[in-house]
Formats: C-alpha cells, sequence, structure tokens
C-alpha cells in the first residue's frame, strides 16, 4: 500500500481528487487530497503574502507523519510539488506530473505562457494579489472528456489563483535528486512530447534525465474529473 499526497492545479482545491481519492482509498491506499492557501475552503486565507513557499509548506504541512509518499501534482502546482521533491527527496516514493512537468529553474508558471496571455494576467491583477477564474469555456482539447456538469463543477468551485504562485519561481539545485518521477499526459500526445525531448527543447530538459518514465491517459486537462479511475488505476 502507498502514501498519495494528490496537489491541484491552479483555482482548484482538495475536492478535484474526490473520485480518484475514493477508487484509492478502496484499494486500501492512504491519500491525503489537499486544498492549498487561499483556495476552495481555504480563500478566506488569501493575502499579498500568499505564494510558493506559502504552498510548498502546505504540501509538507500534508505529508506530516508519512514516508515513502507518491507525491501527485497537477498543472500548475509543478512548481511547488517540484521544490518538495528538490528538497525533500528522502520523503518521496515518486512524484507524478498530471499533464504538467517541472519549469526550469527560475521559471514561474506565468513565464511558460504566451506575451498575450501574460499581459492580460497582469491588467487583470493590477495592484492585487489574485488572478481571477477564467471563463471555462467548452470547445477547445482542453475540456475533451469533460460533461457539462463537470464544467459546471468547475466554474461553481472554482476560486481566484494567488498572485505570488503565478509569478514566484523556484532556483532548482545543479543535482536533481534521482527519485523515480512519472508523467500522465493527457491533451498532448506522448510521441510530441518525446520530440521536444530529443530536439533538445530548453523547457523539456527537465524531463530528459533517466528517472523519468511517461504514459498517456488521452482526456482533457482534468483526468481527475472526465476519467478518475483510469487515473486512480495509473497511479
Amino acid at each position: 500500500m502507498a502514501n498519495y499526497v494528490l496537489i491541484p492545479g491552479f483555482w482548484l482545491g482538495a475536492w478535484v481528487w474526490d473520485g480518484v481519492a475514493k477508487e484509492l482509498r478502496e484499494a486500501g491506499h492512504e491519500v491525503r487530497p489537499v486544498t492549498l492557501t487561499g483556495l476552495a475552503e481555504r480563500a478566506g486565507e488569501l493575502s499579498a503574502e500568499v505564494g510558493i513557499e506559502t504552498h510548498i509548506a502546505d504540501i509538507l504541512a500534508a505529508m506530516d507523519g508519512l514516508d515513502d509518499v507518491v507525491l501527485v501534482g497537477h498543472s500548475g502546482a509543478n512548481v511547488p510539488v517540484t521544490a518538495v521533491a528538490d528538497r525533500h527527496p528522502e520523503r518521496l516514493r515518486r512524484v507524478v506530473y498530471v499533464d504538467t512537468a517541472p519549469l526550469p529553474s527560475g521559471m514561474a508558471v506565468i513565464d511558460f505562457n504566451d506575451p498575450d496571455t501574460q499581459k492580460a494576467w497582469r491588467t487583470q491583477v493590477g495592484d492585487g494579489y489574485a488572478l481571477d477564474v477564467p471563463h471555462f469555456e467548452q470547445g477547445d482539447g482542453q475540456f475533451a472528456g469533460l460533461t457539462d456538469e463537470h464544467v459546471a463543477l468547475i466554474r461553481a468551485k472554482a476560486t481566484p489563483e494567488p498572485w505570488g504562485a503565478v509569478i514566484q519561481s523556484i532556483l532548482r539545485p545543479e543535482q536533481i535528486p534521482t527519485t523515480p518521477k512519472t508523467m500522465i499526459t493527457s491533451t498532448m500526445p506522448l510521441a510530441v512530447i518525446r520530440q521536444l525531448i530529443d530536439s533538445g527543447n530548453p523547457l523539456f530538459a527537465p524531463i530528459a534525465s533517466p528517472e523519468w518514465t511517461f504514459t498517456e491517459l488521452p482526456t482533457g486537462h482534468w483526468p481527475m474529473l472526465s476519467r478518475p479511475a483510469d487515473l486512480a488505476a495509473l497511479l
């Protein structure tokens, strides 16, 4: 049996893992879905001080009392998840990235977006400290597999993302721990991922090492909603 700590992506809380957590618990595993500070039921804790280090502390708190953890991060959670993996490899059995990957050292989530998106985000936030929930629209590949009920659930329960989590980065060590790591890719075919790694694309350099394994779960960007049983089985 394994100890799973599940970290949601931007705008989401622990609730998004309900289906996956149910499957894992029924298989006998310990499962701790996490709501990061400033989001979902913790939205009242949002402040200008909330950022990557806050979320790293949240993850470590969720791991309290557990060893040999399988740490699972979705989407924008890749930055605090990677920091925990870099700093505390002795606590982890494996790190799993769900439709995401670690960013290069010093790169924030905002930097991964195109210039127009970056400008729009900065304009929207202004002098504030949270990025508004986007207007989730069905029709693109990110929403593959989601029902109208799923989209309504996201719209109803998503909350603004702490701005610090968007613009802050981490500096990665020169020697990355060799903890086993897995990417579960949903919105991008695995063949494309492999081509980008083989081409030497610097954005994919962090996953071009022997401890990485890769698997596909073809669906949209939220496989924990569209294919929870299949995602739990892969985990």
